[in-house]
This record gives structure tokens, sequence and C-alpha cells, in this order.
């Protein structure tokens, strides 16, 4: 069963996500990132590229002919992604076809919109019968 992992609070929502990702390939562990959004894919890009400074997280579309090779993949579908240990959900609602994954992580902002959309989807979660854990970023 799919674990799903809540890392709520954040300040930053794509700054959190991409320091969430930075710790996964620095783990050696590839990560997809579902971000339906064209800006949220965008910043996270862009981020990925920046932040921190010293150093660079690769990445790339899950669509790019280097995806293979790359363990960070951002993607607005989840309909053919061969990767399936561990999906970040950028979006605010539930990621289609989540459990074929092993990890599900969720980032989630202070914006109320973005809480309430969050409150909704850990009840789809535990209606179904998913143990969600929490990770409260608020004091970072």
């Amino acid at each position: 069963m799919t674990q799903v992992f809540f890392y709520h609070g954040a300040s930053d929502r794509i700054a959190a996500a991409c320091a969430l990702l930075g710790g996964a390939y620095a783990k050696g562990k590839a990560m997809l990132v579902y971000a339906p959004e064209k800006e949220v894919a965008s910043s996270v890009d862009r981020m990925l590229w920046t932040h921190p400074a010293l150093s660079f997280v690769p990445h790339c579309p899950a669509d790019s002919p280097l995806a293979a090779e790359t363990p960070i993949l951002i993607t607005d579908t989840l309909e053919s992604v061969a990767q399936d240990e561990r999906l970040m959900n950028l979006s605010r609602e539930i990621p289609p076809g989540f459990s074929r994954f092993q990890n599900l992580i969720e980032v989630v902002g202070q914006e109320e919109a973005d809480r309430s959309a969050a409150r909704e989807r850990v009840k789809f979660y535990k209606d179904r019968g998913y143990e969600v854990r929490y990770f409260d970023l608020s004091d970072r």
C-alpha cells in the first residue's frame, strides 16, 4: 500500500518542495514531481537550477529524451511514466493513479486554499485506509 507523507505549513511551498527534492537526490532517490499547472512546474524547474547557489539537482521534464537517466522528473500527466517509486504531488487535487507509487509526498503551504485542499486530500486517503504521516515545516 502507498505510504502517504504530508509536509505542511511551508512558508514557501515551492522552496520546500525543492529542498525535499534536493534531499532525495542527495540520498540517490528518484522522484517524479506531478505539477499539472505550468506556473508551478516552471517555478520548480527554475528553483532547482538556482537554489542552493552552489549545487544543482538534475531534473528534466518526464517526456524529455534525458528522462531515463535523470533522477528528478517533472510532469503534468501520470498516464505513461515509468518511475513508480516516489511521487511528489504539487497539485491541489488527488493525483490520478497515485496508488501505483510506493510513496506519495504532498507539500502544503500556509495559504488557506492550499490548506483546505490538503485537508480534503487527507480525508480522501484516510477514508480509503491509507496511513498518513505528517511533518511540520512551519518552523523552518
